[in-house]
């Protein structure tokens, strides 16, 4: 997941990510691209809530026709 935060080394704000358990950041310039990521994350929890409730009913189905 990536998470709006100060740069450590140059200060603006930036995108938080982690790869090869090495931390990176890329820069973020505008407000566009700020809305975009929130957009973004919202849709993520959306779809996660949904997946979850189909695993539940998936597993209530199993459940039921042992």
């Amino acid at each position: 997941m990536i998470k709006i935060t100060i740069c450590p080394t140059c200060g603006p704000k930036s995108k938080r990510r982690t790869k090869e358990s090495e931390g990176l950041s890329d820069a973020v310039q505008d407000e566009e691209a700020f809305k975009k990521i929130a957009v973004g994350k919202r849709t993520r929890e959306k779809y996660i809530v949904k997946a979850e409730a189909l695993e539940k009913e998936l597993e209530t189905y199993k459940l039921r026709h042992k």
